[in-house]
């Protein structure tokens, strides 16, 4: 049976001018998303270069504690976690999809930064497991994203 005839309702919608119209602008809405985003970027950037100097530069001089480098790779992954947003706004704009393995590494970039700048004493032991949960359910939803990508594309199939 041909699928691409006019009662096709995929093709009502494309051929809608309404929903044209706004598919457009809502790549406009992205590129400004884009743009705005490169901002954030550069203003994370000076902000671990002023982080770096406000603890740097107070006595003691060139010497950091171990929350100064906490601060500043919180400060670092931020700026990190800031790019791979851009880049899952890029691919969209490039290719109209959305990455589900790029939004599951960024998500766990995410999730990474606050282990990595989680005090252990000012947290209670639920949000530690929680924590963790988290990162188990992200690991096993990014390898399954992986396995089902590598299953589909290894039999040819969509």
């Amino acid at each position: 049976m041909n699928q691409n005839t006019d009662s096709s309702p995929s093709l009502k919608l494309v051929d809608d001018p309404l929903i044209r119209g706004l598919t457009i602008s809502i790549r406009y809405a992205v590129r400004i998303l884009a743009v705005l985003m490169v901002l954030v970027i550069w203003w994370g950037v000076a902000d671990v270069v002023y982080v770096l100097y406000e603890r740097i530069s107070t006595h003691p001089y060139y010497l950091l504690n171990i929350s100064d480098i906490f601060a500043t790779f919180g400060a670092f992954m931020a700026v990190l976690i800031a790019i791979e947003i851009f880049i899952n706004i890029a691919s969209y704009l490039r290719e109209n999809v959305i990455h589900i393995k790029l939004v599951l590494a960024t998500a766990f970039m995410a999730v990474a930064r606050k282990v990595i700048v989680l005090d252990y004493k000012e947290v209670s032991a639920e949000y530690v497991f929680a924590t963790a949960a988290l990162v188990l359910a992200l690991s096993v939803a990014y390898w399954l994203a992986v396995v089902k990508n590598t299953s589909i594309e290894s039999h040819g199939e969509l």
